[in-house]
């Protein structure tokens, strides 16, 4: 049984500056009083320490013993370049983890556009100043970049597998930079006595802000079902799926960025064309484990769909 019904937003309105295309602004309105605040605060929350990204965990500099060495003909120490190798903003492809490469030979200014991940790393702001090279200097370093939630201290990184030499370094692996929200008186009629939800979201560029909003309130959900059911009936059953939710895309799904990447690399845009897949056949696309293939399928299930799915195709 339902109690008295909630005015509620129905849709986000977004807005992209314009002059930077990593800061956002979202309005959801009407909120009953005191709602605005109580979702702003977790989706604000959420954003500054949950949201998936990458980072440098360690790097091993040939010749060099330890964070406080030097490097010849190279002006800075390599604590300097480690620091600033933290502010390098990287998004991974695919694989948890990787090791790149970092080597120039040449005299001038080196940059983040040198490290080498291959395919499966992005640079996203190739621009970082990182050391000055003379001469005779030289840079030949390995990198590891893992994902990961919010921020680990150097002491707290995975040391497994990981030969001598290298030094670990603290990593603050969220793509989310600033997040803020406000709340503005709103309409309903003649009542005003609503609220409205401005949230603004700046992002280091290796997720959009939409999707950064998208993803917190995914997570928000996600801790929500188990206090729904705590006492009293369960909840309502899905409604039957209509054959125009099989034909919307993915991105409805509220899946992971990492997972909708990974999908769409194998050509999966609409959900009829995911439920075709077995978990198994699923779990076989690049960069899709157990766990992935297990949130796509408990998403499915929400909408009352499966994996595995077949549909007759329509008589000419």
């Amino acid at each position: 049984m339902r109690g008295l019904e909630f005015h509620r937003p129905q849709s986000v309105v977004a807005e992209v500056d314009p002059d930077n295309p990593n800061h956002g602004v979202f309005v959801a309105q009407p909120f009953e009083l005191g709602w605005g605040v109580t979702v702003g605060n977790a989706l604000r929350r959420t954003l500054l320490s949950s949201i998936e990204g990458a980072a440098v965990v360690a790097v091993r500099f040939a010749g060099v013993d330890h964070e406080y060495d030097s490097i010849p003909g190279v002006m800075e120490d390599v604590t300097d370049i480690i620091l600033s190798l933290k502010r390098v903003p990287l998004r991974l492809i695919g694989p948890e983890a990787l090791t790149a490469t970092l080597k120039v030979a040449e005299p001038g200014e080196l940059r983040a556009n040198s490290i080498d991940g291959g395919s499966e790393l992005e640079v996203i702001d190739p621009s970082v100043y990182l050391a000055m090279l003379s001469e005779e200097g030289a840079v030949d370093a390995e990198l590891v970049v893992r994902r990961g939630r919010g921020f680990v201290p150097a002491d707290e990184q995975e040391r497994r597998d990981l030969g001598v030499g290298f030094i670990f370094l603290d990593a603050a692996f969220s793509p989310v930079r600033r997040a803020n929200f406000r709340i503005e008186p709103a309409r309903v009629g003649q009542a005003t006595d609503y609220e409205k939800l401005v949230l603004d979201v700046w992002t280091n560029g290796a997720i959009t802000p939409a999707a950064a909003v998208a993803e917190a309130g995914r997570l928000v959900a996600d801790h929500l079902p188990i206090f729904v059911t705590l006492e009293g009936p369960p909840l309502d059953p899905t409604p039957p799926v209509q054959d125009s939710a099989l034909d919307k895309p993915i991105d409805g799904l509220a899946l992971g960025v990492r997972i909708l990447n990974m999908l769409r690399a194998a050509n999966i845009a609409t959900v009829r064309d995911l439920v075709a897949y077995s978990e198994d056949e699923l779990q076989k696309l690049p960069g899709l484990g157990k766990k992935a293939v297990a949130e796509v399928r408990d998403r499915l299930e929400m909408i009352g769909l499966s994996l595995g799915m077949r549909f007759d195709l329509p008589q000419s």
